[in-house]
């Protein structure tokens, strides 16, 4: 039951992303972007669902993986083909299929990465490349604004097609990200009241407007890119600071002998430092 619950919800997750590619077919847009984003709030819960059961396995991420590139690489890229990249015709086409590769890439490449047994502790941190989630979310955005009221023009389909490229590279690049996996793990008890307020508006809010809450989400989100970029820079200065100073304690002088303490002279002791 433990392996059962969190499988179960990523299960759901997936059906609301094939559920979403049928609703665009129709041309039902509002209902298909609402799978979309449900896909992706129970993508956040199944992960923090089986570590709280102790549930996880090793068919249940793999799973999950199946279901990140169905919910956030083909769905998001088929809903944007139905809407309006295929007046581009094969150029739409292959604008869809760039965004759908490259989610599958990012999510084989976060796969390799979990299992890096050298990955420092701060960088668990720190997505690298935008997360396939949130990927799926920013690229729909010349939808919301669509809805917002802003003429939907041949101009704004050709701004779409180098919109979903950008995203697409964004999803494949070094980029470090913040990746929000800390935020919650220990919450005061004085604020857990607080938070919940913050959600339960937020949520009510989405509802009660979504294509304005979605629009202001996605532009900050894009707006916090350097901000990843820079926190990563700091931590790695941080780190090799510490390896620094390591190594110079390591070669002081014994205060017993004049020899110098090297550690890459013991025959059977790694030089590297991990």
């Amino acid at each position: 039951m433990r392996t059962l619950a969190p499988n179960i919800v990523t299960l759901l997750a997936m059906c609301a992303g094939l559920t979403a590619i049928r609703l665009a077919f129709e041309d039902r847009y509002v209902l298909a972007l609402a799978a979309v984003v449900f896909a992706a709030i129970l993508d956040g819960i199944d992960g923090r669902l089986a570590r709280f059961l102790k549930g996880t396995s090793r068919f249940g991420a793999e799973l999950d993986s199946l279901s990140d590139f169905v919910n956030f690489g083909v769905a998001p890229a088929l809903i944007l083909y139905f809407w309006g990249l295929h007046e581009l015709r094969s150029v739409g086409w292959i604008a869809a299929m760039v965004f759908a590769i490259c989610g599958g890439l990012r999510l084989a490449r976060f796969n390799v990465m979990a299992d890096d047994p050298n990955r420092p502790a701060w960088a668990a941190n720190f997505f690298v490349g935008m997360p396939a989630p949130m990927g799926a979310i920013t690229v729909l955005l010349p939808i919301y604004i669509v809805f917002l009221g802003v003429p939907r023009s041949s101009f704004l389909i050709w701004a779409t097609l180098f919109y979903t490229l950008a995203i697409a590279l964004l999803m494949v690049s070094r980029l470090p990200v913040f990746s929000g996996k800390r935020v919650g793990t220990r919450v005061p008890p004085e604020m857990v009241g607080p938070m919940i307020v913050v959600m339960v508006l937020a949520i009510g809010l989405l509802m009660a407007y979504p294509w304005i809450m979605l629009t202001a989400g996605t532009l900050a989100y894009l707006a916090s890119l350097p901000f990843g970029w820079v926190s990563y820079r700091r931590y790695q200065q941080r780190s090799r600071e510490a390896v620094r100073d390591d190594m110079h304690g390591a070669i002081l002088p014994s205060p017993m002998s004049d020899e110098v303490v090297r550690p890459s002279e013991e025959p059977d002791r790694p030089s590297r430092l991990n």
